[in-house]
C-alpha cells in the first residue's frame, strides 16, 4: 500500500530529517524513491512521473501546477491553490513574519535565495528557524554534500532539506526496507 501524498505526512512520519530531491525526469524520481526520499520537487510537467513513484510532488516552479500535491508560494502569494499543500518560501524575518501573519503556512521553506556572496547559506537558513513557531515543519533549501551536513540540519531542528538532482542514497544514510 503506497504511502500518503500528503507532503506534511510524509515529512513527519518516520525518525529523522525527510529528504526531498528536485528532480527533471520520471527515472529520477524513482530513483529518488528507491533511495529513501521522503518526496520529490518539480519545476514542470514531467510525462510519467506519478506512474514512477508514489511520493508526493512538490511543485516549485513557475506557472499552473501539474499532479502536484504540494505548492511553493511566496509569503504575498495567495493560498487558494485547490487541494494543494502550501509550502511558503521565505528568505528572511520580514517575509517569515508576513508568512504567519497572512497566511499561517504548516510548511516553511527557508531558503538562502538573494542573500549577500559574504554569507553562508546554511547560517541564512538556520538563522530563520529560531523564528519559524512550533509545531510548523521547516525545510531548507541549502545545497548539502554529505550526510553529516543533513544531520547537522536535523540537529538544528529542521525537517527536511530539499536537494538539488542526484543520487541521495548517502544523504539518506539508510535504505528504505521493503514490505
Amino acid at each position: 500500500m503506497p504511502g500518503s501524498r500528503r507532503l506534511s505526512q510524509r515529512i513527519s512520519e518516520g525518525d529523522g530529517i525527510a529528504i526531498i530531491v528536485c528532480v527533471t525526469d520520471a527515472a529520477a524520481a524513482r530513483q529518488a524513491e528507491e533511495q529513501g526520499a521522503k518526496a520529490v520537487a518539480v519545476t514542470g510537467k514531467i510525462d510519467g512521473i506519478r506512474a514512477a513513484t508514489t511520493l508526493p510532488l512538490l511543485w516549485i516552479g513557475p506557472g499552473t501546477p501539474d499532479e502536484a500535491d504540494a505548492i511553493r508560494i511566496r509569503p504575498e502569494d495567495d493560498a487558494d491553490h485547490q487541494q494543494l499543500e502550501s509550502v511558503v518560501d521565505v528568505r528572511d524575518e520580514d517575509e517569515l513574519e508576513l508568512a504567519l501573519e497572512r497566511l499561517d503556512p504548516e510548511i516553511f521553506l527557508l531558503s538562502a535565495h538573494e542573500i549577500d556572496d559574504d554569507v553562508d547559506p546554511l547560517d541564512a537558513v538556520l538563522e530563520l528557524l529560531p523564528d519559524v513557531p512550533a509545531g510548523k515543519l521547516a525545510i531548507a533549501e541549502v545545497d548539502v554534500e554529505s550526510r553529516d551536513e543533513v544531520l547537522a540540519l536535523e540537529r538544528a531542528g529542521i525537517d527536511a532539506v530539499l536537494v538539488p538532482s542526484r543520487p541521495v542514497g548517502d544523504l539518506v544514510g539508510h535504505r528504505p526496507f521493503d514490505v
